[in-house]
């Protein structure tokens, strides 16, 4: 069963991160133990312009960014999937040009940067958010686990 699905928006497929982005997502969905949920994972890799139109449209920020999620249950609801249908978790919207500038900005691969963008993402569709220190320290800790069980290094 496929848990992810990827579509490319106004760029140039990428089969490389294609693979990336399912290691990284079938890892998140054992971590959590979502595998007998029947459920899989909507990313959209795209250009700034557009993930800045999404922000607007749907969040009233006008603004570029570089991940986007949107989730399709509330944190609670998570648990009281049967797994008799086929479900999405939610959408991870990812602006790609700014996943190359901050792996360059933070010293690290793309890969490593485009890997934390679905980590980071697949946590705020589980319900995980950073507003507070402490929500951000759980945050952190649940990315750090899949990215290490992954060997993807900061270097």
């Amino acid at each position: 069963m496929n848990l992810v699905e990827v579509e490319f928006l106004d760029i140039e497929e990428n089969e490389e991160c294609i693979k990336l982005i399912e290691r990284v997502a079938n890892k998140c969905f054992e971590i959590q133990n979502l595998l007998s949920k029947n459920l899989y994972l909507s990313v959209i890799l795209t250009n700034p312009e557009n993930i800045r139109r999404i922000n607007k449209e749907y969040r009233q920020v006008d603004k570029e960014t570089d991940v986007l999620s949107f989730p399709m249950f509330e944190k609670d609801e998570l648990s009281l999937i049967t797994g008799n249908h086929r479900e999405p978790l939610g959408d991870i919207m990812i602006s790609i040009q700014r996943v190359k500038e901050q792996a360059k900005e933070y010293g690290h691969s793309f890969e490593r940067e485009l890997a934390y963008m679905i980590v980071h993402g697949f946590y705020h569709l589980m319900g995980y958010d950073h507003i507070t220190d402490e929500e951000k320290e759980i945050m952190r800790e649940k990315e750090e686990e899949v990215l290490e069980l992954l060997n993807i290094t900061r270097k």
